[in-house]
This record gives structure tokens, C-alpha cells and sequence, in this order.
């Protein structure tokens, strides 16, 4: 008799629309409750107000404008701990945040990416998009490269935690880009699922299928947590707050 091995199993949180800042104190606290063993593998699914990014190795000369422009444009600016240079996050985006033990997802950084674009390929393939790796870059692009579609920036705690993900374009306000040199590169464009196909696909739709897409790529089950997880800090559950550890994200090399 032939028995098939159980698939690993993921909690998702669907969180909704959540504050940058308020996203990054939830995922240092589920990271540092992972590494103590107090939590299971976690995908945090959720968008963000208009808000700047600046990652750990990102050139503030990359953002146009001031900060006092940006906040009476709305624009929140956040310095944070992903890999790379400067981003934009707006509703109209799948972002999600794995918060997964790498050593239990092939203990590879690097093939972990590589994972979380062919999740994107794969999303983009169910619309007829080509979606594409550049060499030296991080995210997919489409049109030959010439346009980025889903920016990735992901960070492993010294306890082999992964934290931050991928930002897909469904349908963003593109014009928020031009707030920015996005991800430091100046001679490629951004776009999002709305600008290629002409009208949007129903957001749901493209979660679903993004959700298969990562539960084939990873091998693992998806289970749905509560809708939004409260913040949990690393004293209330016993673990150690989150060590510094590699990077990847954003821009060239």
C-alpha cells in the first residue's frame, strides 16, 4: 500500500488593510513566537494604506519627494528590515508575509525566492501573462523585463525565520510610483494585473489562485486563521524578540 506523506501545514491570516508599521511589529512578534516554537508556519495575507518603504540597504535620494509632501499627499514613510532599496505599497496590491521555519522549506534563502516568484509566474500564467526572472534582479516582470509587476524583499531572523514576501499588482495607483526610484532601478517601469489586462480581475480571484499557487510551490496545506491576529509580544508568549540575520530584496545584485 501506498501512503502519501501529510503536507506541512501553513496558518493563513487574512488581515485586511493594515498600517506598514503596525504589519512590521505583528510579523516581528509572530516571528520571534516561530522561533521559540510558541507558533506554526504563518502567511499573512493583507495590503497596505499609500505608504513609502525603505529598506535596509535603500538610498533615500530614491524617494522624490520631502516627507512633509508625501504626508500631505497622504503618503506614509517607513524604514524597515527587507532586503533592497525603496518601494511603494497601496490598496490594490496582494502583499504577503511568510513567516515560515526555512530549515522545514529547504534551508535555502535563496531558493525560497526563487519559490515565491514561480508562485507569481504561476498566478500570472492563469491570465495569460508571461510573468519573467531578471538576471541580477529580484521580483517578476513582464514584457521582456521592462516592466516589474511584483516586487519581493524577505529577511531570515538568526533563528531561520523568513519574514516580508512579495507585493502583487492587481490594481494599485501606478501614479504612486512616480514618488519613487522603485527598487533604485530608474530605466524600468512598473505595472500591475489592471494596466495589462485593460480592467481588473476581482481581487478574490487573484488571492485564490495565488494561494493554490503557493500551497503547490511550497508543498504545504493552508488552513484559514481568525481574520486578523492580534499583536502577540515576544514576552506574552515566552519567546526571544527576533536577531538579525541575511536579507534579500529589491534592486541590482
Amino acid at each position: 500500500m501506498i501512503t502519501t506523506p501529510a503536507l506541512r501545514a501553513v496558518r493563513l491570516i487574512r488581515a485586511g488593510c493594515v498600517p506598514y508599521d503596525e504589519a512590521l511589529a505583528l510579523q516581528r512578534d509572530l516571528v520571534a513566537s516561530r522561533s521559540a516554537g510558541h507558533a506554526p508556519d504563518t502567511l499573512l495575507l493583507l495590503e497596505h494604506p499609500p505608504t513609502i518603504t525603505l529598506g535596509v540597504r535603500a538610498d533615500p535620494a530614491n524617494v522624490l519627494l520631502p516627507t512633509d509632501e508625501l504626508a500631505r499627499r497622504g503618503v506614509a514613510l517607513a524604514r524597515t528590515d527587507r532586503g533592497g532599496d525603496v518601494t511603494y505599497h497601496a490598496p490594490g496590491q496582494i502583499v504577503g508575509y511568510p513567516i515560515l521555519k526555512l530549515a522545514q522549506h529547504g534551508a535555502d534563502l535563496g531558493r525560497y525566492v526563487r519559490g515565491l516568484e514561480e508562485v507569481i509566474i504561476r498566478t500570472l500564467a492563469d491570465y495569460g501573462l508571461t510573468g519573467e526572472r531578471v538576471p541580477g534582479l529580484t521580483g517578476v516582470w513582464v514584457g521582456g523585463g521592462r516592466a516589474k509587476i511584483c516586487a519581493i524583499g524577505v529577511r531570515l531572523s538568526a533563528a531561520g525565520v523568513t519574514s516580508h514576501g512579495f507585493a502583487l499588482n492587481v490594481s494599485p495607483d501606478l501614479a504612486g510610483f512616480g514618488l519613487i526610484v522603485p527598487c533604485g532601478i530608474g530605466d524600468r517601469a512598473v505595472t500591475s494585473l489592471a494596466d495589462l489586462l485593460g480592467a481588473a480581475p476581482p481581487a478574490g480571484e487573484v488571492e485564490v489562485r495565488l494561494l493554490a499557487h503557493f500551497a503547490a510551490v511550497f508543498t504545504v496545506s493552508l488552513g484559514l486563521a481568525e481574520a486578523r491576529a492580534a499583536p502577540l509580544s515576544p514576552a506574552a508568549s515566552g519567546a526571544e524578540p527576533a536577531q538579525d540575520g541575511p536579507e534579500i530584496g529589491e534592486g541590482r545584485g
